[in-house]
């Protein structure tokens, strides 16, 4: 470790020379003046505006300038090839768009692919002050029985970033494969999705491991040290994360199943190791619920064989109209939404006979449990707009009130 803070230390003496600190303070007007120059130039000459055009056209003229004088522009090229190849992103995420959907392509983008070359421009600025190969020889020490190098412990902790970040769209497209060859529904494609992603990465972690050279003798004595603390410290945290593995298994719980959390219908999104990410629509909201609960509590599920919602709407109606009536209208209306299935059919039912009407129930199923809510306001909706067409009255509590005289006076 002492090797490597004073290589870095060293990088400071590359930075006293003057040709180095002219290119630097090159690029750092170029960057932070770039803002100004575009306010000032963008009413004269639109193009000006965009800074895809400004800051390479600035980088490339001072290249060019302190060639033509006579001094290096390293740095400078540097800075614009690096600047380009950021810009050059872009082109790739619209590539990948094509095959890729777009919340994958976002978490891709922002979690491999931007930082993998972040990684890359950080290497090739470092190889301007020193030789990265010496650098990767520079022991860390001695961790688990084993001498730990820079860059063997650098290499596996890239290996193991890219195989948790980067291995969700391969794993999708194996699941995809396996659900045309074998027809498996839609939320074991996602969990068996997901199961690749953890197998794949545990098993970059034992190569990781493996490839930094730990003593495997040192590894199991600290594992059982942890399996003590797992006892005590973490507990919630081993529970959560075997639970989540018990649920891929089992598949009760599944990226895209509908669940019923405190009466509302969540979506499932997610399955983590730690705990299960649900949508609920009627506010946009997600809820990070621990996946030991569903072991705990009973859960309610809409899409466990099948995704079809049997729902209801109540309405009263006076009595001075036939309930038969009443159940023909209500079936009638269901029947002609567009939402309501055809199959099974919409039924209508006499519930009970209150103080001032009656009351009925109008019962239909729905293809989607997450449209419960709008089905049903646009199914009452109907109701009352045919229920106004033919006469019937919903008629509303109604009390009478009578005055009594008290005893005559004497």
């Amino acid at each position: 470790m002492n090797l490597l803070l004073m290589e870095i230390a060293g990088w400071f003496g590359y930075l006293q020379r003057l040709e180095v600190r002219i290119q630097v303070i090159v690029l750092l007007a170029v960057f932070l003046g770039q803002g100004a120059l575009r306010r000032r130039l963008g009413p004269r000459v639109p193009l000006a505006r965009r800074s895809d055009v400004v800051i390479p056209l600035l980088l490339a003229l001072l290249a060019l300038a302190l060639r033509l004088g006579g001094l290096p522009n390293g740095l400078v090229l540097l800075g614009l090839l690096l600047y380009l190849g950021w810009l050059g992103l872009g082109g790739v995420r619209q590539l990948l768009g094509r095959v890729v959907q777009q919340q994958q392509l976002q978490v891709l983008e922002t979690r491999l692919i931007r930082p993998a070359y972040l990684l890359l421009a950080t290497l090739l600025v470092i190889r301007v002050f020193d030789n990265p190969q010496d650098l990767a020889l520079i022991p860390l020490g001695e961790w688990f029985g084993s001498e730990v190098t820079l860059g063997s412990f650098f290499l596996a902790v890239v290996i193991v970033y890219v195989l948790a970040m980067g291995t969700g769209p391969p794993a999708q497209g194996l699941a995809w494969v396996v659900q045309r060859g074998v027809g498996i529904s839609d939320g074991s494609r996602r969990a068996l999705a997901l199961m690749i992603r953890y197998v794949v990465v545990a098993i970059g972690i034992v190569w990781a491991l493996d490839h930094v050279g730990f003593n495997r003798t040192a590894i199991l004595a600290v594992a059982g040290g942890l399996s003590v603390g797992l006892g005590f410290g973490i507990k919630e945290v081993f529970s959560n994360f075997v639970s989540g593995l018990w649920l891929l298994c089992e598949g009760s719980v599944r990226p895209g199943e509908v669940l019923v959390i405190d009466g509302d219908p969540c979506e499932v999104r997610s399955l983590g190791l730690r705990a299960a990410v649900l949508w609920r629509n009627r506010d946009n909201a997600e809820l990070v619920i621990p996946n030991q609960m569903f072991f705990t509590t009973t859960t309610v599920t809409y899409t466990g064989s099948d995704t079809l919602r049997r729902t209801q709407v109540l309405v009263s109606a006076a009595y001075r109209h036939d309930p038969n009536d009443v159940i023909a209208l209500l079936e009638d209306i269901a029947r002609s939404e567009p939402h309501v299935l055809p199959s099974p059919a919409p039924k209508g039912l006499l519930l009970g006979y209150g103080e001032s009407s009656i009351s009925y129930a109008l019962r239909f199923w729905i293809a989607n449990p997450m449209d419960n809510v709008s089905i049903c306001s646009e199914v009452q909706a109907a109701v009352w707009k045919a229920f106004q067409d033919r006469g019937i009255e919903i008629p509303f509590p109604q009390q009478v009130q009578y005055r009594v005289e008290g005893p005559p006076k004497s």
